[in-house]
């Protein structure tokens, strides 16, 4: 007999050699159908792998996000053997699960995939499903499995064999296709009932521009049709929400190809927006003691050899800059820490001066691909609301829950209610790719668990996806639209301190390390904006955006009227204009409706005389007639009610 420890703590006795999918079916019949995948001692295992030791036993359905990733791998085999009965000849290279569906990467020589030939494949992959083909996993030595490849002409599959021992190398076989595959499937083709292609697009081998460049196949696909009419919907009202979409229409940003890839051109509108979130956050900030530094774009390049970002982003930042002076290299920052270091080894501290808390809206360049590159959510350039505070090591639990709820005001005040918190941690087995004492790394993870759990948050853990110098909390926020983005991190950091030689004088009168912590409630600016665009579609919250008010005078007799009513409100701060074309009021509205002006006040002969305005909102239609005092205090009570206080 085995014990099989269930996630809930349970512990339960069966044969050796049952499978997790008899584990289910102890559980609940109804449950079992429903499972697709199973993880056993933290290893990915087939629903139907014989259970031989004791061990714990996590089972997923398409609702949990490992048994999607399951469900999509699964999917990803179909869709290669589906272009292989359409293309005998192609070379399959990798098919991986991803966010949202999978890929596959083919050679297809000189045949080209467009779009019409799309529905050909979904429906030979569904063909292909009806057929409940079981995924069978069986292992291969290494000879075997490169004959195989080799007799196939598949440089890509001997080239990833090559760099596998014998003993690590499995097949996966359903219908008459095989594959290389390391595992994790659905029992069966059959639980794909609807699939669809969603893309191609060029991609190099591995990534390497010196490569081959190959055809990736995007697909994805769901146990219900129902599911994916759903999914497509969601894609629709994403294309409407995309903040590319929205930062043109409502004139806050462009891009230049004179400028360079990745690197944005704040517009007017866009650049007055960012200066309210960051009054907004400076202002909150002052409250919470912190002080505003400025530093460099560039530093010399010993300064990012000595905090560690050369040897982790030297590859992904731009080329050094190099000054007339034989042998001086400055770069431009990758990040602000480094600098910040430096500015609090200006002087000497005291115990009794700490913490100290370093805040600045500082830019930050990363030399991103240009395949990787994506509107505001993925640039080149960017700057971070970052702050760093040294701290004492007793004083650090109070400062990262001080933090935590920094970042809550933030996410409160700008409608961000359905986040999760994640606290990254380091791999446990692949170490050498953080800096730093496994002592000093015990500390700083053991504090953010325990703010995190003291502050009440609902969190995961994530091992791997730790800062190279530290562990982090970082806040996953689901938009309007139930998708997940990562805002917002705070992270502790013993690292730096001791690879800059930062010190305080503690009451003992000897000098002793701060404990650093980094945080950014906002993460960047440009990708924050992105995501508060989509999760809007545009329409901010009333404190924040451009033009919350336009005048529309029905024709040109009340223009002075509509430029007094202007005068009034910008007098109380209210940011409005006057929309004085010489176009009929109907349109007006429908225009000002377009670029979501939240309130619209209509004046003409009647209001002239009464010294009244009538009031529309955005969406909602007519409120009535005000006087112009009436409406801006109705408007500050408004935006009032929008803004959390700190």
């Amino acid at each position: 007999m085995i014990q099989i420890t269930l996630p809930d703590g349970s512990v339960k006795d069966f044969q050796s050699g049952s499978t997790p999918m008899d584990v289910a079916i102890s559980i609940s019949e109804g449950f079992a159908r429903n499972v697709i995948s199973a993880l056993f001692n933290n290893k990915t295992v087939e629903t139907t792998t014989p259970l031989t030791e004791n061990g714990t036993l996590t089972l997923f359905t398409f609702n949990d996000v490992e048994g999607k990733k399951t469900f999509w791998h699964s999917s990803a085999h179909v869709l290669a053997q589906a272009i292989t009965s359409f293309y005998p000849n192609v070379k399959l290279t990798i098919g991986p699960a991803i966010e949202n569906g999978y890929y596959y990467d083919v050679d297809l020589g000189d045949n080209v995939i467009s779009d019409k030939d799309f529905n050909d494949i979904e429906q030979k992959m569904l063909e292909l499903a009806r057929g409940k083909y079981e995924f069978k996993m069986r292992e291969v030595s290494k000879e075997d499995a490169l004959n195989f490849y080799k007799s196939q002409n598949n440089q890509y599959k001997v080239e990833l064999i090559e760099n596998l021992t014998d003993g690590e190398i499995t097949f996966c076989d359903h219908s008459d296709f095989t594959d290389l595959c390391r595992g994790g499937h659905i029992p069966n083709t059959g639980l794909i009932k609807a699939v669809k292609v969603m893309s191609v697009a060029g991609a190099y081998w591995r990534g390497d521009e010196k490569n081959n460049q190959l055809t990736r196949v995007y697909g994805i696909s769901f146990p219900k049709q129902k599911m994916l009419i759903e999914y497509l919907e969601l894609l629709e009202e994403a294309k409407k929400r995309d903040h590319r979409k929205l930062g043109k229409e409502l004139e806050l940003f462009a891009f230049s190809a004179k400028v360079g890839q990745g690197l944005p051109l704040w517009l007017p509108k866009g650049a007055a927006l960012r200066d309210r979130l960051e009054q907004f956050l400076k202002k909150a900030q002052k409250k919470a003691g912190y002080e505003m530094v400025m530093t460099p774009h560039i530093g010399q390049k010993e300064l990012y050899v000595t905090s560690g970002h050369y040897e982790k982003y030297g590859e992904d930042s731009f080329q050094p800059i190099r000054t007339p002076k034989d042998g001086e290299e400055f770069f431009l920052k990758p990040m602000n820490c480094p600098h910040h270091c430096e500015i609090y080894n200006n002087k000497p501290y005291s115990y009794k001066e700490l913490p100290k808390r370093f805040a600045e809206f500082g830019t930050v360049y990363r030399y991103e691909q240009s395949g990787e590159l994506h509107g505001l959510t993925r640039v080149r350039g960017f700057t971070q609301d970052d702050a760093h505070i040294f701290c004492t090591p007793d004083q650090l639990d109070k400062e990262f829950k001080d933090v935590i709820d920094l970042v809550l005001y933030v996410f409160k005040s700008l409608g961000f209610e359905d986040f999760t918190a994640q606290v990254s941690l380091r791999d446990k087995e692949n170490k050498e790719k953080y800096i730093g004492s496994d002592e000093n790394w015990e500390k700083a993870e053991n504090a953010i668990l325990n703010a995190t759990k003291e502050k009440g948050l609902n969190y995961v853990v994530e091992y791997g996806e730790a800062a190279f110098y530290g562990p982090k909390l970082d806040f996953m926020v689901k938009d309007a639209l139930g998708r997940s983005w990562q805002l917002g991190t705070i992270q502790v950091d013993y690292n730096l301190p001791e690879r800059f030689d930062l010190n305080y004088k503690g009451a003992d009168n000897q000098l002793h390390r701060p404990v650093m912590i980094h945080r950014a409630p906002f993460g960047s600016m440009e990708r924050f904006i992105a995501v508060l665009l989509e999760h809007t579609g545009g329409k901010f919250p009333l404190w924040l955006i451009p033009e919350q008010v336009i005048i529309l005078p029905i024709s040109e007799k009340y223009q002075k009227y509509a430029e007094n009513v202007l005068h009034l409100v910008e007098n109380s701060e209210i940011r409005a204009l006057v929309d004085d074309r010489n176009e009929k009021t109907g349109r007006k509205i429908r225009d000002a409706e377009l670029n979501k002006i939240p309130f619209m006040l209509i004046v003409g002969e009647q209001e002239e005389k009464d010294g009244t305005v009538s009031v529309r909102k955005q969406g909602e239609g007519d409120l009535g007639a005000f006087t112009v005092n009436e409406f801006i205090s109705f408007l500050n009570k408004e935006i009032n009610s929008t803004l959390e206080q700190f």
